[in-house]
This record gives C-alpha cells, structure tokens and sequence, in this order.
C-alpha cells in the first residue's frame, strides 16, 4: 500500500509528461482587450474570451521590468479559470503590477501570454468599497441550470453495509441518511463513487461471477431514491497482474489486469446482471465510467496507453450488452487525459458518450473546446469530483470560505456542464483512514453525526432558487469578479443570491479590506412585495465557529445544540421597494427573497 504522503495528492498536478502526444494542440492566440483595473486589496483582470480555449492562466509580474509569473491562489491544483473575469488578491496594496492572460487549450498546455497591462491595488481605507449589482426583474428570462443537481460523489457504497461506528455512530446507516438527504432536500439524482470491484464486494467467486453484494448496495441506493455512477474500478485481486499495487487505507488495486478478456467478461457480466436485476430501461439511465484518475501513478500503476486498452475494452464490453448504455472517461485528476482520450477515441472508433475529469479549488475548465476539436460534440460533460481542495484533512474543508467556493462554482458551471460532483456527501469517508475527530479537514458535506456543513448550507440556498435566470449586471469595487450574483424568478417570488469571495485560500478566514458594501438594485420589482434574507457566513450557520473548544467527538446533546445553532436562518429585511443594501464580508453570501406580502 503507498504511504500516506505519497496518497496525499502531490502527484495531481505532475501529470505525467513521459509519453509522447499522438496529437498536437492548437497554437491558441491570447486573449485580446485584456484589461486590469485595481481596487481595494484587489485587483480585477478582464479579457475576451478566445475560441478553442478550455480556460485562462493569469500571470503577474511586479514593476515594470519583472517576469510574468502564474498567479497562485494557492488551491493545489490547477490554476486556470475556464473564463473572464478574475480577481487577485494575492497582491500587496500599493504595488504596481503587470498582468497578461494566455489562453489554455488543455491542462498541462497554454499559449503565448497576451501584452501586459498595469494595476496598482489600493490601500484599504484609501477609498470606500461599493458594488452594485442590478438585477432585471421583469425580464423575460431563461432556464436556470443546476450542475448540482445530478450528482454528488460518496465514500466506496459497501460502507452502505458497514456495521462499525466512527466517534459512537453507525457508518453505514449514516452513510445512508447523509445520501437521503442530498436526495429529499437538494434533489440530488445520482452518486458516483470507487470501488465496486473492490475486495470487499466479492465479485470474483472461483470462476463464477457473485454480484450478490454488489445486488445489497444498488438496492439500497435505488430505495433512497438515487442512481449510481458506475465506476468501473478498481482491480479484482483475481484479476490483477500485480496485487501488491494498491491506494487508500482499505487497499484498493490499481494494477491493469493480467488479460484483458478477463476484464471484457467481468465488465460485460457485471452489466448484464444490472439489466436482469434492474430492468434495461433503468440502466439505460446509468453512466459507466471507466477507471479513476489514471493519469497519476497512485491510481493506476499502468501506462496511459494500457490505460486507453482498458477504456477500449471496457467501452466495447458496455455496448456488448446494449448500444444505448452510456460509457465515458478519462475520469482523470486536475483536467488532464481529455485530448488524450478524446483522439485515441477518434482514431479507433471507441465510442465516449460523456467526458469525465477532476479539479479542485478553482471553478472547472470548459473541456467543450476538447469535444469539438476531437470530433464528439455531443458527448456530455461531467465533472465527476469536484472541491475547494484535494488535500483531505484540510480546515479550509469545514469552513465558510468553502460554502462560497461552491456557489463561485456552480454558478460558473451553470449551462457548460451537466453535473458538477461535489466530492464528497459524508465524512464517513476513508481512503487516508477513518476521521479521528467531528471537525478534522473531511471532504464531506456532512460530519460524523450528520451536521451540515457550510458548503451542505450553500447547496440549500442554491436548492431555494427559481426555475427562471434573471440577467444580472455589475458595476464598482470588484463588481463581477469579488461580488457575484444569481437570480431566478419563480411564479410569485424573486430570489437572488449575493456573495464575496476570492479563489486566494490564503484570505479563507477572512480579510477586512475585501469587505464590500453592495447595492443590490431590482427595477421593476413590486415595491409592494416583502423582503427577507438568509446569511451565510463567518460565525452565522458556521459550524467551525460554533464548535470551537469542544471535544474531539461531541456528545448527542451537544450534536443537537450545534445543528440548532448553525442552522440557516431566514428573517424579515426592510424592503424600500426598488433597492437592497448589504454590508457583504468576504466570505459570505446572501439570499434575499422578495414575495407577495401577506394579508
């Protein structure tokens, strides 16, 4: 099994680079009208967006003379955005830069860099901050996307059949609440997860195939009400050319297999039993991914080519069963085997209905560009991990700054991707071992003893908007890139969304001088209509906050006065019929809700 330190996600970002390219990419041009405006603790760099392009890398230089550096938000993972505007706030107030934008059409690729342009950030106090947001009530509208919606990642499902206890609680049976909720209060569809061919499903059985296990974990999924992603994954000891290549504290195999017919039966057994089991038209509403991460030696002890064998025999096993099955990958870590699949897929005729990939800390690239240069423009695009960190045991995983990361996110994800995975439901959640403690850094959504954590409150408020996008426009101190909104229009309400947030996770817990007050205006809103809002921040529905000085698992009293007080909280707001004025904290967000009044 590989040390910790080497699971620890050091390798996400040193994609492998040994392997010659069977393709080259486009030699993209750099973004044109790039412009750079400072403002207190910031500053705000602008582009145009250019064709081809999956995202942006944003370099810096001090003074006039200095090299153009890529600006670190220091997130540990990829750095590009996937588009206009961006905010630094990783600048020293008073100090003149340079900043130039090139366009990135993959991951581990980018262009020549635009002609700098300079920006001074201000001093705080110097002036005072104001943005304003103004939002078009009355317009006509259009569909509001939710990449939310269809899927959340999860912790291997056989812990669903887990009888242990981690700090006095039941993992499976909470594994199982934390995945009703996301379905019965965030209207979560599906859940991707590892390991279904792992050990402890118990696949193999001499030469006979046992899905008896795997039967136990779908049929509870199913009764919650959700779908599974079948990953593809990981090696069947039987199956393994080297057994000993394992990942995670619970062993997982990442050897390729030692045949590869091997692998097409079990994959074609495997599907087989779903549609007996569960009926064609069901599974035809599945996606089958194959492998995850392949392209960091810590999952897969294999090469990219033996990797794109699998996805081929893995693909062709699908369809041996129906043509109508959905099979995609890479699912690769921070962005990278797109073009790599996509242009094998193109030469060999491998089918891909969807493209799968991985980032964190940064909103997702738009892989869109990949699919239409290679030929698949209709695959689907699903990111199927996603977070503001890939380092598990990290504060900033049980923090406010996190909830308003996955607003940032999703609103950027919104329209350009079909699901956006949060990884991951739970805190019952052990690839480096089991949580030693309620607040220890865990991915999860929800703790050990199912309290919502700030991100879990931010897919509420992003639950309670409407089925219509109202427009939505900025001016000010750091108006669309510092302070962003959403708006949405129901039947007999106005919902929007505000909040404050920069990507630099060295301001997490909070910096002054981002502090901003926002003038939310709603022209032609009924100034009839009452207000009330619901504030997410530092020490309001924070659990961090409220659970500070208690002991490493706190009691179920203490369980339930916490849950009392971090939850979110809606109260009536004065309304003077045309405009809204906050006092926004960076991190924190909003929802103001404007309604008929009652008699």
């Amino acid at each position: 099994m590989h040390d910790e330190a080497k699971i620890d996600w050091d390798q996400r970002i040193a994609l492998r680079s040994d392997e010659e390219r069977e393709f080259a990419f486009p030699d993209l041009d750099p973004p044109k009208e790039v412009r750079a405006v400072g403002g207190v603790g910031q500053v705000t760099i602008d582009w145009s967006p250019v064709d081809g392009a999956a995202g942006y890398l944003i370099l810096r230089g001090a003074g006039a003379h200095g090299p153009l550096e890529p600006v670190d938000h220091h997130s540990g993972d990829v750095l590009s955005v996937p588009s206009p505007p961006y905010v630094d706030t990783t600048c020293t107030p008073g100090t003149p830069y340079r900043y130039a934008v090139a366009s990135v059409p993959e991951v581990t690729t980018h262009g020549r860099p635009s002609q700098p342009v300079g920006a001074v950030p201000l001093v705080a106090g110097s002036i005072a901050p104001t943005t304003g947001v103004t939002v078009d009530a009355v317009a006509e509208g259009t569909e509001l996307r939710r990449p939310w919606a269809p899927m959340i990642g999860s912790e291997r499902l056989s812990q669903l059949l887990c009888e242990d206890l981690t700090g006095g609680h039941e993992i499976g049976v909470e594994l199982e609440d934390a995945l009703r909720r996301m379905h019965d209060e965030l209207g979560v569809r599906t859940v991707r997860a590892h390991a279904i061919f792992h050990d402890d499903t118990h696949v193999i059985d001499g030469d006979a195939y046992d899905f008896s296990v795997v039967d136990q974990i779908y049929d509870k999924l199913l009764a919650i009400g959700l779908r599974p992603v079948v990953e593809l994954g990981f090696m069947p000891r039987e199956l393994a050319s080297d057994p000993s290549k394992t990942v995670f504290a619970y062993g997982a195999i990442i050897s390729p297999p030692a045949s590869y017919d091997r692998w097409h039966d079990i994959v074609r057994a495997l599907v087989l039993h779903l549609v007996d089991r569960y009926g064609l038209e069901e599974v035809l509403t599945w996606d089958f991914e194959v492998w995850n991460e392949a392209n960091l030696e810590v999952f897969w002890s294999g090469t990219k080519a033996e990797y794109l064998h699998l996805y081929d025999v893995s693909a062709a096993a699908v369809k041996s069963v129906d043509q109508r099955l959905q099979v995609g990958g890479p699912s690769s870590a921070a962005a990278g085997w797109v073009d790599d699949l996509l242009a094998h897929a193109a030469a060999h005729g491998t089918p891909v209905d969807f493209v799968s990939t991985h980032t964190y800390g940064s909103p997702p690239l738009d892989v869109r560009a990949s699919l239409e240069r290679h030929g698949f423009p209709d695959a689907r695009v699903l990111w199927t991990e996603w977070g503001v960190t890939p380092t598990h045991f990290n504060p900033v995983n049980d923090s406010v700054f996190s909830g308003i990361f996955l607003l940032r996110g999703m609103r950027s994800a919104s329209g350009r991707i079909d699901a956006l995975s949060y990884w991951v439901a739970s805190d019952h959640f052990e690839e480096l071992g089991r949580p030693p403690r309620l607040l220890h850094g865990g991915f999860g959504l929800q703790t050990v003893g199912g309290l919502r954590k700030p991100r879990y409150h931010a897919l509420t408020l992003l639950s309670r908007l409407g089925p219509v996008e109202l427009p939505v426009t900025y001016d000010g101190d750091g108006g669309g890139s510092l302070v962003e909104a959403w708006a949405s229009r129901d039947r007999d309400r106005i919902a929007v969304l505000v909040w404050n947030l920069t990507l630099d996770q060295t301001k997490a817990d909070g910096d002054p001088a981002l502090t901003r007050t926002v003038r939310v205006q709603l022209p032609g809103a009924d100034q009839s209509w009452q207000l009330s809002t619901t504030t997410l921040a530092i020490g309001t529905a924070d659990l961090a906050t409220a659970a500070a000085g208690l002991a490493d698992w706190p009691t179920d009293a203490e369980l339930a006065d916490l849950a009392e007080r971090t939850k979110l909280v809606t109260t009536a707001a004065e309304w003077n019929g045309s405009a809204v004025e906050l006092t926004l904290p960076m991190p924190s967000a909003v929802l103001l809700e404007l309604r008929p009044a009652r008699d």
